[in-house]
């Protein structure tokens, strides 16, 4: 390794002498800096011209005084501490009053608190009081009239909250339900403020009942306000937030935060769901990986759906690492909400899922890197009191800053999760240029034979958290400077390096914060177990050496100099290291940091090389193995910028130690030379795959290409290897200015990929300092190591570049080779994606509806357009099935020969297929990032209090206890595809379809019995005067075709196949609900579904008039 360049803010320093401070003005005797030349006295012009210009700028130099006494000139940032929390026992002041076996109970935050009480964590939170939120912050995300509505509630009887209740999807209601979901809202509102006010670093609402259901006009699913959607809102409008992560890791799908945000940019919206092809709850089309958002925010809306029950902590996971933690990089949120529901923890009712509270803590850990660890919890679903209990508890002990717990049973994720991980890849993959070729096309042969046997549930886990004395130790010794260079005082590898480090760690205040270790020598039977007896001999014989002799020695190896000194140095370096292990395994601290030189990752069994004599970091893997007793899964990590061929050689054949290395290549021209560091050195015999090489074939690296190797390829192998300890080769000449390694990556680099490491091994790491050769680099990225060791979260990244193809090229080598040993690395390329996630073995039947006359048979959007059960046609009633998801928009099929007249298809049952495509092509809920507030209504702002009696009447009018519906079947794929068709939701329909299927005798068309109510009915206003023209063309274009009414103010736009004009009305004037002049269907863009009820049916039986000149038919 021989030097090719000298760091500029090195000077030819002896070895002892201390580190240069720049800062220091140096002068001489007399006091005239040194290297100032005299000048002449000023003439009386020039002094007067300099008194003008002073009195000029005292005001501008007053308000530099005032600015600089206001700013902190400490170099340490401010670290914010401690974990807020929101529990109030005032929100268990609401139950189901006619079921009391509900899920959604008191209970449940009963048990959460007394898990935490005797966890000793309600003492270590900076606990908040809890508040109510107030009107106008949830009119950020619900409408006014629905919130008024909710009021009420607070004034009625059982029976008339029952009838209430029994209007919605799988919710109950009591005279406090509104009290307490305000103050749910307000909790997380209260945290919002903590957080971003630097109270805290981060924290937790314990709240209920949950919110991400909720959607702008509807209670759905348990849920009246959505908490942490109006949060994401109150956020941005209170605090100047302008990117905002939303991760929803509940059970069930959170439908009603996706249609709040699917079409903004400014919030990410990620969530990781039960789907089961359709059939769980909320049995949504929109649930599904292919809904990205809408217009402005198609990319920024991502679903991860389940189709099987038993999904494990390694298929979160995974999830977490090709998909959100990548996006969340290039989206640089500035603060992370988590609808945090617990449903999918084993032996949950609901989920039927197998994660456990460890996985949820894996979780938990990875989100804390981003957004400068501004990371909120919210607390959603959960129905298993203990296991609730449970979670809630890792999180926050991870929240806390505790080490996350190892997973018993990591296994890989299985084939069914890596499917639709590829599956949603290649959907978001348009949209994110951080996910270029993020899934692979690989070979056959390892893909197919995949099959993992019948699952089976783990055993639940007893978490225990060490009791640790000190986070973080340190060791270094100033010892270890007296190795040095006689012939070269700039050579790269100089004693400075660790005192530079070490007086940048003491700058900053970070050495303090740790446990200094002292360092010791190694034994000879520590360093006897990576190195020869033979080579020991020689090396110490160096000792005693003249100069002439020590220059033959250090010659005869590869980029070696060797002083009286060096033995003893490397020797204490190695030892410094196997103590530094001792105390991380022996509990005393939690991981570790070693400054110490020189290097070693390079030395061999026998031989010295590249600025290296004992392998460090082998010895100390094998002391740790030693003092264990067995053989330790060791995971070794080389970052260093040089292949360390030294340690793969070591522990090619042992498949206890996995050694990666990321590393230049060069085609095998970059040091060490040669094919030892190329991607098909996989290690031999029984090591064979435990030696990962990635390596780059060019200079520039940095965080983008680090990063998305840790994404793909490092973490995902770490976490399949569950490694019980983790030591890192800690080169840092891979960091920008670093004279030999030629690359880009910066110390807030270094902090996030030791961050992400930290969640291995129950939190055991230990960076050891091998390369780097710019003084500042390296004492910034060590700092950035050691300070995020600590516990402080990792630093914001710079806007991250795309990674490089080259990059992307070696990574993509190094999985397609290493697939076949490690599983998680198998994310196939999905070609035909339907084919991947359909469900072949589903059937559509007739529906049975309870109630017939109430609707007319309409087509629903597909696709992009969300289908009719976005909303509740008719609900299950609480009192029959209290579970989630007992209710769905119903298919019905009818088959209708060609020579049936336009009017027949028109007025009965079924739409003329040319008309139902709709205005909602591109559409979204009343969601928007300049307008949060209802949408524009003849109704006042202020609605008058309602009276129960008066509302119930109004209930009852509006046809609002309507009984439950049986959810039918999902339909085939072949029946969905026509579906979607007739619809109009699909963009690439051919002649053939649109003309009646071709020339078939006979064709078949697809309906969805509408909803009969919905919340925004009230929008609608009378006829005017002037009545109804179907004829008349769309305002804005003039076009003939498939036009549409708004009901609001009864303009004429033209719907998404013409010029999609109807949608850009609806989003300017926010009105709800609009009328078709072809099929005289209704469409509701909030609800995102078809309506039909007696409030329409006037103006339909208008437009009738109008369109055929006689009265609709009424329905048998």
């Amino acid at each position: 390794m021989t030097s090719t360049g000298q760091d500029s803010t090195t000077t030819g320093h002896t070895p002892h002498s201390p580190p240069h401070n720049s800062s220091v003005t140096l002068t001489s005797k007399r006091g005239v800096k040194k290297g100032a030349v005299p000048c002449s006295s000023p003439s009386l012009a020039e002094v007067k011209k300099k008194g003008r210009m002073k009195k000029l700028s005292q005001a501008a130099e007053q308000d530099l005084i005032m600015g600089l006494q206001e700013l902190d000139l400490n170099l340490e940032p401010k670290v914010l501490s401690g974990t807020g929390l929101v529990f109030d026992e005032q929100l268990n002041e609401f139950h189901c009053l006619w079921d009391d076996s509900f899920p959604e109970g008191p209970e449940r935050l009963h048990a959460i608190k007394q898990q935490l009480t005797q966890e000793g964590l309600l003492d270590r939170c900076i606990s908040f009081q809890a508040r109510s939120a107030k009107k106008e912050e949830l009119m950020m995300v619900h409408s006014l009239e629905y919130i008024d509505l909710m009021e009420t509630t607070q004034y009625m009887n059982e029976a008339e909250l029952r009838i209430l209740a029994n209007n919605y999807d799988s919710v109950y209601l009591h005279p406090n339900s509104y009290t307490c979901a305000c103050l749910a809202s307000g909790s997380v509102l209260r945290l919002v403020d903590a957080v971003l006010g630097a109270e805290v670093q981060n924290g937790m609402a314990i709240i209920r009942p949950p919110g991400h259901h909720a959607q702008h006009s509807l209670m759905d699913g348990y849920c009246m306000f959505n908490h942490v959607a109006v949060a994401a809102r109150y956020a941005q409008q209170r605090h100047d937030i302008q990117r905002v992560l939303i991760v929803d890791w509940d059970v069930h799908h959170g439908q009603g935060r996706q249609f709040t945000f699917d079409q903004d940019p400014s919030i990410l919206y990620f969530s990781i769901h039960h789907y089961e092809h359709g059939q769980f709850w909320p049995h949504l089309k929109a649930s599904n990986w292919s809904a990205t958002g809408f217009s402005q925010g198609q990319g920024y809306n991502i679903n991860v759906p389940w189709n099987e029950v038993g999904m494990r902590d390694a298929d979160y996971i995974a999830a977490f690492l090709h998909i959100l933690l990548p996006v969340s990089l290039e989206f640089q949120p500035q603060l992370v909400l988590v609808a945090a529901g617990y449903d999918a923890l084993q032996g949950d009712p609901k989920g039927k899922m197998a994660a456990t509270p460890a996985g949820f803590a894996q979780l938990t850990h990875l989100l804390m890197g981003l957004a400068g660890g501004k990371l909120i919890l919210s607390l959603e679903g959960g129905y298993n009191c203990r296991s609730l209990a449970e979670g809630v508890s890792a999180s926050l002990h991870t929240l806390l800053g505790d080490p996350c717990p190892m997973l018993e049973s990591p296994g890989t994720p299985c084939l069914s999760a890596r499917t639709l991980i590829s599956c949603t890849l290649v959907a978001l993959e348009p949209f994110w240029e951080v996910l270029m070729r993020s899934a692979e096309t690989l070979e056959e042969d390892y893909v197919e034979k995949d099959e993992e046997g019948p699952w089976e549930p783990p055993v639940p886990q007893i978490l225990a958290w060490p009791v640790l004395r000190a986070r973080t130790g340190l060791v270094y010794d100033q010892r270890m400077m007296s190795h040095y260079n006689l012939w070269d005082n700039h050579h790269p590898e100089m004693p400075q390096r660790i005192s530079r480090i070490m007086y940048h760690l003491e700058e900053l205040g970070l050495a303090e914060r740790c446990l200094t270790l002292p360092a010791r020598p190694a034994t000879d039977a520590e360093l006897l177990t990576c190195h020869s007896a033979e080579y020991m001999a020689r090396l110490r014989a160096t000792e005693n050496m003249k100069t002439r002799e020590l220059h033959r020695e250090g010659a005869s190896y590869d980029s070696i100099y060797i002083c009286p000194g060096t033995f003893t140095c490397a020797q204490l370096a190695t030892g410094a290291v196997c103590h530094l292990v001792e105390a991380v395994l022996a509990g005393e601290v939690l991981n570790g940091t070693a400054v110490v030189r020189p290097p070693g990752h390079h030395a061999e069994w026998d031989a010295a090389c590249g600025f290296c004599f004992f392998n460090s970091v082998a010895v100390a893997a094998r002391h740790a193995q030693a003092i264990s007793g067995r053989a330790l899964r060791i995971l070794i990590v080389d970052w260093d910028v040089h292949h360390g061929n030294g340690t793969q050689h070591i522990f090619e054949d042992d498949p206890s130690v996995l050694y990666m290395s990321l590393h230049r290549y060069d085609h095998g021209t970059f040091f060490p030379m040669g094919n030892e560091g190329a991607s098909s050195q996989i290690g031999q015999a029984p090591g064979m795959g435990f030696t990962v090489n990635v390596a780059w074939n060019g200079p520039r690296m940095g965080d983008p290409e680090y990063l998305a190797a840790w994404h793909r390829l490092v973490l995902p192998i770490a976490y399949e290897f569950n490694p019980e300890l983790v030591l890192v080769s800690a080169g840092f000449d891979a960091a920008q200015g670093d004279p030999l390694g030629g690359c880009q990556v910066s110390p807030e680099g270094y902090a996030h990929l030791t961050h992400l490491l930290m969640g291995l091994a129950n939190g055991r790491i230990i960076l050891i300092l091998e390369g780097g050769y710019n003084l500042t680099s390296i004492s910034e990225s060590m700092a950035a190591c050691t300070r995020t060791l600590l516990g402080d979260p990792p630093p914001l990244l710079a806007p991250l570049r795309p990674p490089l193809s080259g990059a992307l090229a070696s990574i993509s080598e190094t999985i397609h080779i290493h697939h076949r040993y490690w599983r998680s690395l198998r994310i196939k390329k999905v070609e035909d994606k339907e084919e991947e996630t359909s469900n072949s073995e589903l059937v559509t039947k007739e529906p049975q509806p309870t109630n017939p006359g109430s609707a007319e048979g309409m087509a629903t959007p597909e696709e992009n357009i969300l289908e009719a059960g976005t909303r509740k046609a008719t609900s299950a009633s609480p009192v029959e099935d209290s579970t989630l998801g007992q209710a769905k928009s119903e298919t019905a099929v009818v088959e209708l020969t060609q020579d049936k007249s336009l009017e027949a298809a028109t007025s009965g049952a079924v739409l003329d297929q040319t008309t139902s495509e709709g205005p909602v092509g591109d559409t979204k809920l009343a969601s928007r990032t300049d307008n949060q507030t209802t949408p524009s209504s003849p109704v006042q702002e202020t609605t008058p209090h309602i009276s129960p009696s008066n509302l119930i009447e109004s209930l009852r009018t509006l046809e609002l206890s309507n009984k439950a519906q049986k959810a039918p079947d999902s339909q085939t794929p072949e029946e969905e595809k026509l579906l979607g068709e007739a619809a109009g939701g699909r963009r690439d329909l051919d002649d053939s379809m649109l003309m009646g299927f071709g020339d078939t005798d006979k064709a078949t068309f697809y309906a969805v019995t509408p909803l009969p109510w919905c919340p925004h009915l009230m929008a609608v206003c009378p006829i005017p005067a002037t009545g109804l023209d179907v004829t008349q063309p769309c305002r804005d274009c003039g076009s003939l075709q498939e036009n549409w009414v708004c009901l609001s103010c009864y303009q004429v736009c033209c719907g998404r196949y013409i010029n999609a004009h109807m949608i850009q009305h609806h989003e300017d004037s926010g009105h709800p609900l609009v009328l078709s002049f072809v099929d005289l269907s209704t469409w509701c863009y909030h609800c995102q579904a078809y309506v039909h009820h007696q409030a329409l049916l006037d103006v339909k039986n208008f437009a009738h008039q109008n369109k055929f000149g006689e009265d609709m038919p009424q329905p048998h």
